[in-house]
């Protein structure tokens, strides 16, 4: 792994302007230089690159990020092969450990990401000598090239065939990477054996687990399985790999993404390669596992629309019902799910093979609208010429509506409900528990003064913080800790800390130090934010002060009021009153003046 410390300074070196002028004409704007995105066709410029913030942005399709990130999605290239480049340019030289020490340290349970690339690299090299595996793949129509990009490798048929790869076989890396298990005998063996080996990438392009499609050599065995297993094995979640989080094929797909406008969710890996190959780069994968909210978020930050595709069998049918109940809670307007079935007998593999590109894409413009499917799903589960049927439609609707955020969608939702069901919107949201007209309302009416530190609040301190993250040091310790008395405040903390460990100076700094975050989203809001009003440091400076007193404020307040409600037993307890009131007095004697 290369030190965040490395990326920082290297981040610290590179003019961003430089790197992206490389590629893209770009013409002074103010404080910044702005440009026709190269991300998404535009006539006016919208893609804007910040030379003090280090980072850049499209307010059109929303791509963003810093050098690094530049290099990976315009050049299509992974992490290390970004941030080598760069350092190249800047005569720098990345810290790369020999490779014996690397193992040492992978083995020792430090590294991962270490032992699975280095699986990785051995399945790969294992596929060129198993004409089984090759005899497959290209049965299945693909190419060399394609095997490639997406690494597909093969993991012989044998027990411990890792033990070529690693020289310690006994490490207790190993099974904490999930490539292998100890029986009850302790004796270890691998769990990838005779199988088309797909890797698993991440965001930044680290092999994070494995995904396993059996080569048949014997007869099947029942429950859907061959001789050698379930016909598709994954990896074990571990620290790095967690299934409901991850996409197979996200990392090749995610700028045919933003060029096609849309993401196609498909079952299964083949699924994902076979359209790659046909030139349908825009697919992913789930791992072996419903959708999730997760998969929904991730995708929707990439595009405006997902295409959720499945076989036409009952079992295709209840895996997009699934789909469609996890993506209820991430819907928000301007964001579109839709929804394919193919014919029965086919999956997108074998389809696009029979088909061709042109054909599966015109059954892309089929898909049906989630809410068509959502509103014709259910009613076809009841009479609704009968009482009891309407009754019963809203019953079943009553769980799902409660997942949907307050937004002009589900108002429409709330309107044909209505229709359907013979009743007013207004009865159709009492029924549902929902706010009667909580979306005007959302709109119109500010966050309650009583509340103590509202959303805003943290949108404000992260704002601030992500446009210079170097103010981070000002916060002392005694304010960071009534700041994590507030729960609405978590992601400003995340973000001190991200500040602190990895000691980001710039906005792009600080976007590599949390790539990745579960706040990732917020961060990305505060960064495009900070490139529409840059302020200077003592404008920032002055703006932190005043927002971190005003919330000690209200959280003093709070404390003043618990403390005086209530009986006063002990000197400690007297004390920390004085100490409260005083506090309190100097607080509002500051925003007085």
């Amino acid at each position: 792994m290369i030190p965040e410390s490395f990326i920082q300074d290297l981040l610290h070196r590179v003019d961003i302007v430089d790197v992206v002028e490389r590629h893209v004409k770009l013409k002074r704007a103010g404080a910044n230089y702005a440009a026709c995105c190269p991300f998404h066709s535009e006539k006016t410029p919208s893609f804007t690159v910040s030379p003090t913030k280090q980072f850049y942005h499209c307010f059109g399709c929303g791509a963003h990020g810093t050098a690094i990130g530049f290099l990976m999605e315009y050049g299509g290239m992974g992490f290390v092969d970004a941030v080598k480049d760069l350092a190249h340019q800047v005569g720098m030289t990345v810290p790369e450990i020999r490779s014996e020490a690397a193992e040492r340290a992978a083995l020792a349970g430090e590294d991962l990401h270490a032992v699975l690339l280095q699986a990785a690299r051995f399945y790969r090299a294992q596929l060129k000598d198993a004409p089984n595996a090759i005899a497959y793949l290209k049965q299945r129509g693909l190419s060399g090239e394609i095997a490639k990009r997406f690494g597909i490798g093969y993991a012989p048929d044998a027990w411990q065939a890792l033990a070529g790869a690693f020289s310690d076989y006994a490490a207790k890396a190993l099974p904490a990477a999930g490539l292998v298990k100890e029986n009850d005998e302790g004796k270890r063996y691998d769990i990838f054996r005779n199988r088309i080996m797909f890797p698993i990438v991440d965001v930044r392009g680290n092999v994070i687990g494995f995904g396993g499609r059996v080569l048949d050599s014997g007869t099947p065995a029942a429950g859907g399985k061959s001789a050698d297993g379930p016909k598709y094995l994954n990896s074990p979640e571990t620290p790095v790999f967690e299934k409901g989080r991850e996409l197979y094929g996200l990392y090749q797909a995610r700028r045919a993404i933003r060029e096609a406008g849309r993401a196609i969710v498909v079952e299964g890996y083949m699924d994902v390669v076979a359209l790659a190959q046909h030139g349908i780069e825009y697919a992913v994968a789930t791992l072996g596992t419903a959708t999730t909210p997760l998969h929904v978020q991730k995708l929707l930050r990439q595009t405006e629309e997902i295409v959720f595709c499945f076989d036409g069998d009952d079992a295709g049918r209840r895996a997009a019902w699934r789909a469609l109940e996890n993506s209820l809670s991430q819907l928000v307007d301007g964001k579109q799910v839709g929804f394919l079935f193919l014919p029965q007998g086919e999956d997108p593999d074998t389809y696009v093979r029979k088909h061709g590109k042109t054909q599966f894409e015109a059954l892309l413009h089929q898909a049906l609208p989630l809410s068509r499917y959502f509103l014709d799903s259910l009613s076809q589960r009841f009479d609704l010429s009968a009482a009891e049927g309407r009754a019963g439609l809203i019953h079943a609707a009553r769980p799902l509506m409660k997942t949907m955020p307050p937004t002009t969608f589900r108002m429409q939702i709330v309107n044909e409900l209505a229709r359907r069901a013979r009743l007013t919107p207004q009865e159709v949201e009492a029924q549902c528990e929902l706010p009667s007209g909580s979306l005007k309302k959302r709109a119109a009416s500010p966050a309650p003064s009583a509340r103590p530190a509202p959303p805003a609040a943290c949108k404000r301190l992260l704002r601030i913080l992500v446009n210079a993250p170097s103010l981070a040091k000002s916060i002392t310790a005694e304010r960071r800790g009534f700041l994590k008395t507030n729960a609405d405040l978590l992601p400003v903390i995340a973000l001190l800390d991200a500040i602190e460990t990895s000691g980001a100076t710039s906005t792009g700094g600080l976007t590599e130090a949390v790539r990745g975050s579960s706040y990732a989203s917020l961060y990305e809001e505060a960064a495009r934010d900070a490139l529409i009003g840059t302020v200077s440091d003592d404008t920032a400076a002055a703006e932190l002060e005043g927002e971190l007193l005003r919330l000690e404020k209200q959280h003093v307040e709070k404390e003043y009021q618990e403390l005086s409600n209530r009986k006063l037993n002990t000197d400690a307890e007297r004390q920390r009153f004085v100490d409260v009131s005083r506090r309190l007095a100097e607080l509002k004697g500051a925003a007085a003046v």
